[in-house]
């Protein structure tokens, strides 16, 4: 029963003395152990340090005895490997928890461990050496995107309620349309990275989550959103709490519908159609669409991220470097981090400040476009989950050939900094879930508004996936 419940409700069962906390960890501990081995989404636990916190006494959070799954890559648990995925930093083991962590915890809920994620976060499919691929629960064959895949699958699979995400390109959100979830991508700046420093990578990626239902992904903001003095920017303060925002009619707004790019690949028809169709949903709610031209190329946001992206994966694999004292080696990384790395070393500060400038004009250009619509639609994915394979980063040739497809429509959301979200709707001829992606410059709390009436007009499947099914 446990393994449907979303966190709000296990939470309230937890309160109401339904069952107990030590219940829910254990539930979630055998849940893992049955299904992980197949699915490879977790790679490091710590299950008895988590169930004697359990037996110690949990703070009396929002979410006090939820279990919960963080990212391998971005932000780390005390104890565990802080690895991003890579051979280079297999040895790294982390001395503290990060902010995000420590207000988790404050919030009443049990980290179990860690998932799995691609090299550095530099692949929308979760498939890194290290640890091995990610099977996608709804087809084993099938990627379960990138870079939050491990998340993803276990939220999707059931292990645990929610889990941490990170997204610098789309890797919220296509994971979330991968697996059937509901993945919003925060504000820039709306949660702080602490304790490490992104201020370049940090311009384009930002940290959350993955969750079954709107109302998860909203009080999980409200507990982890808010600057640490000192950090590098820091989105505005809501007006509301989100999860308020979850709960509001978000009144009737003008959608602009963006059904292909400017010079981008063309939009497969069962993605296609599922934009279609919530477009349709949209309208019987009272909200007015309106067909519109995408107000950028794919190709400029991608070299204006990929330039930031790549200084800094340089400025994390020298300062590794430095801490072993030697040289890269050719086993160190992965052909296509690689590919990444020494393009980024040949990159002048003026390059650097060139893509900043870029990525500041194509936020005024797409700004502009909210000053006609309050909300942009668009498809998650411009074409259905591949299959494992794809997107190999031992033939980077792969993730030049596929790689665009997969971010076309994301991307530019990180490039500018404003809010976006998948939300689940249907399914594509192999039976694997298909997403919509609707992005505001009015914050969270509308885009929020948004998918709570969406859940409730075109319920998502919260089914057990086919992998996960006993």
């Amino acid at each position: 029963m446990t393994d449907r419940w979303d966190a709000v409700a296990t939470a309230s069962a937890t309160a109401g003395g339904e069952v107990s906390a030590r219940e829910v960890a254990e539930a979630a501990i055998a849940r893992i152990e049955k299904l992980n081995g197949e699915l490879n989404a977790v790679i490091h636990t710590r299950f008895d340090e988590a169930l004697a916190e359990v037996d110690a006494g949990l703070p009396e959070g929002p979410l006090r005895g939820v279990p919960v799954l963080v990212k391998d890559l971005g932000m780390e648990v005390a104890g565990l490997p802080a690895t991003g995925g890579s051979r280079l930093f297999a040895g790294v083991v982390a001395d503290r928890d990060s902010e995000l962590v420590r207000r988790y915890r404050r919030a009443g809920m049990v980290v179990l461990g860690t998932t799995n994620t691609p090299e550095l976060g530099l692949n929308a499919s979760t498939e890194p050496t290290l640890y091995g691929p990610t099977r996608n629960p709804w087809g084993r064959g099938h990627s379960p995107g990138g870079s939050s895949g491990g998340s993803a699958v276990a939220v999707s699979a059931g292990m645990v309620p929610v889990a941490h995400a990170s997204d610098g390109g789309g890797s919220i959100r296509i994971p979330a349309a991968a697996c059937g979830l509901f993945g919003l991508k925060p504000a820039r700046g709306r949660i702080s990275p602490a304790p490490r420093p992104t201020t370049l990578s940090g311009l384009v990626s930002g940290h959350h989550a993955v969750t079954r239902t709107v109302r998860d992904s909203a009080l999980l903001l409200d507990i982890a959103a808010g600057p640490l003095p000192g950090d590098a920017y820091a989105a505005p303060a809501a007006a509301d709490s989100f999860a308020a925002c979850a709960r509001r009619d978000p009144g009737r707004l003008r959608i602009g519908l963006v059904t292909s790019l400017p010079n981008g690949p063309a939009v497969h028809a069962e993605p296609l159609r599922a934009v279609l169709e919530a477009a349709g949903v949209c309208e019987e709610l009272g909200h007015q669409v309106v067909h519109v031209t995408a107000p950028y190329r794919p190709e400029e946001v991608g070299a204006a991220s990929g330039t930031l992206m790549a200084a800094d994966a340089v400025a994390q694999i020298d300062a590794r470097l430095e801490q072993l004292g030697r040289p890269l080696a050719d086993d160190d990384i992965e052909p296509f981090t690689r590919v990444i790395y020494d393009h980024g070393r040949t990159l002048s500060a003026a390059d650097v400040s060139r893509a900043l400038r870029k990525a500041q004009e194509i936020g005024w250009r797409v700004g502009a476009a909210f000053e006609e619509y309050d909300v942009l639609l668009t498809p998650t994915l411009a074409h259905p989950t591949p299959r494992l394979g794809v997107l190999d980063t031992r033939r980077p040739e792969t993730i030049y050939e596929h790689a665009a497809v997969r971010s076309a429509f994301t991307s530019v959301h990180n490039v500018t900094g404003m809010p976006a979200m998948s939300v689940p709707f249907g399914h594509d001829s192999d039976g694997l879930p298909l997403g919509v992606q609707f992005a505001a410059v009015r914050g969270e709390g509308l885009l929020l508004a948004v998918a709570a009436q969406l859940e409730q007009a075109a319920p998502w499947d919260t089914d057990t996936p086919p992998a996960a099914r006993s």
